[in-house]
């Protein structure tokens, strides 16, 4: 389960939302912080939710978010409860997440490079990530899994050395496809870097075999690294670490997707790329009890399509939509 807090955030990335922002969900709008726990009560005790993700927007913005993974964690002992953030202010809040019962943690990262973090950023902030990233190692939320986004021409050369530099940190790298949720609307299948491209630009550096873990739905398909020697040739060295690469576009994994969606004011989407919503929040404010509202969610699973539409070969992609919303206005 994929829930929201916010829609709100701090930075301004370029496959997400204009430079000028969004215009942000009203406080009333929002899911309260004992509506978020009885959604998610719901979830676990009727509808069999085995995991927590914690989404945006950027959650470290909500001033109540010590006291959502607080209530979550002292209802639910045994649930993994993890967050996906930019990591902005992580830093200053690492060690009391996980003292509130926060699992562990992903952060978004497309460049070590402070021009290029600010050009896809709009903001100047990269100190303050690599700062958070450090902070939530130290603080035991791990595995600590980064999350990357390559843009043509922009930061794909970088990957390589990303990579260096999460499997020397023992951090967990995650390559993303760009995904048409920008609100601008701009996203073409010609300047996405596709998982394909992705796996020939890590082969400069590495040798990547498949990692014999069961995928078990994971939207990453998972790789053991091993460097290449100084020749540049192949090697049989020992394992340095894994990267994972979702490639939602070019290699969907709708057949086993295992995922549930609550936006910030509690809208249930079956799907990151659906149009079509159902609203959770309106029926609990309206007095639902816990049954129906286990079943208007479970009626809006029932119809999750089978395919986004998106897995075509060419430029285009006929059978897919693009949706009205933004990732940061879904929950990533």
């Amino acid at each position: 389960m994929r829930l929201s807090l916010t829609d709100k955030c701090n930075l301004r990335c370029t496959y997400c939302m204009p430079a000028e922002g969004l215009e942000w969900l009203s406080k009333e709008a929002v899911m309260s912080a004992a509506e978020i726990t009885r959604i998610v009560r719901i979830g676990v005790d009727h509808l069999g939710v085995r995991e927590l993700r914690l989404t945006g927007g950027e959650p470290l913005v909500r001033a109540d978010l010590l006291d959502i993974v607080s209530a979550l964690r002292e209802a639910h002992p045994d649930l993994p409860i993890s967050m996906t953030t930019n990591g902005v202010g992580l830093d200053k809040k690492a060690v009391a997440l996980k003292e509130a019962g926060l699992t562990r943690i992903n952060v978004s990262l497309d460049s070590l490079h402070e021009e290029t973090f600010t050009k896809l950023t709009r903001r100047p902030f990269l100190d303050k990530v690599l700062a958070g990233i450090d902070a939530a190692w130290a603080a035991g939320l791990g595995p600590v899994k980064i999350n990357a986004v390559l843009m043509r021409g922009i930061n794909d050369a970088e990957s390589p050395d990303l990579l260096a530099w999460a499997v020397e940190r023992g951090y967990e790298l995650r390559f993303i496809e760009q995904m048409p949720l920008d609100a601008d609307h701009g996203w073409t299948r010609r300047n996405m870097i596709t998982a394909a491209e992705i796996r020939e630009l890590l082969s400069r550096d590495f040798v990547l075999s498949p990692d014999p873990r069961e995928r078990d739905g994971a939207p990453a398909e998972r790789f053991e690294v091993r460097r290449r020697d100084n020749a540049g040739a192949e090697t049989t060295g020992p394992v340095v670490g894994t990267v994972g690469i979702i490639a939602s576009v070019t290699e969907p994994f709708c057949a086993d997707c295992r995922r549930t969606r609550i936006t910030a004011e509690g809208k249930i989407m079956s799907c990151l790329f659906s149009r079509e919503e159902f609203d959770l929040l309106g029926l609990l404010r309206e007095g639902a009890d816990d049954e129906e509202l286990a079943q208007r969610w479970q009626d809006a699973m029932w119809i999750k399509p089978k395919a986004h539409g998106m897995d075509h070969t060419g430029l285009g992609a006929p059978d897919f939509v693009q949706p009205d919303r933004s990732m940061s206005a879904i929950g990533g």
